[in-house]
Parts: C-alpha cells; structure tokens; sequence
C-alpha cells in the first residue's frame, strides 16, 4: 500500500477571492499580522501498489485529469 497526498494550489496571478475572504476573516478576528491567503485543496489517496513507480504515474495522471484543473492550478504530491 502506497499512501500519498496531492496538494492543489492556484497558479500565481489567478484571482482568488476565498483566500481574499479567509485574509478579511482572519484581520476581522484581530490577526493583523496575516499578509496574505492562498487557498488550495488536499487529496490523502491510498493506492493498492508497491511499485513505487507506477503509482507516481498514476498520481500524476490523475491530478492531470480529475484533481486539478491545470489552466489555473498547480499541484504537487508527496509519497510516504
């Protein structure tokens, strides 16, 4: 068993208005010192596999059709 997470960010110059949210949000609750909020997403997949290999070409094939939308998103993935 292979266990990986896939982090899903938006690419730099992307608008992202929840972030801009969350940033207001955390001023409002008196953390002034927050310059910035990027929001993103975090996918924990478990894949029946050894072959380190294989599953890091499966991870990339599915961040490329299904966990990201590559016009606006960036992703990375870690294997444990």
């Amino acid at each position: 068993m292979i266990k990986a997470r896939v982090t899903v960010t938006l690419k730099n110059g992307v608008l992202d208005p929840q972030g801009k949210a969350i940033e207001g949000a955390l001023h409002a609750l008196e953390f002034p010192q927050v310059a910035k909020v990027r929001q993103g997403k975090v996918f924990d997949v478990e894949l029946d596999t050894k072959d380190r290999a294989r599953a890091e070409a499966d991870l990339k094939a599915m961040c490329e059709k299904l966990l990201a939308n590559t016009v606006i998103e960036d992703y990375t993935f870690e294997i444990e």
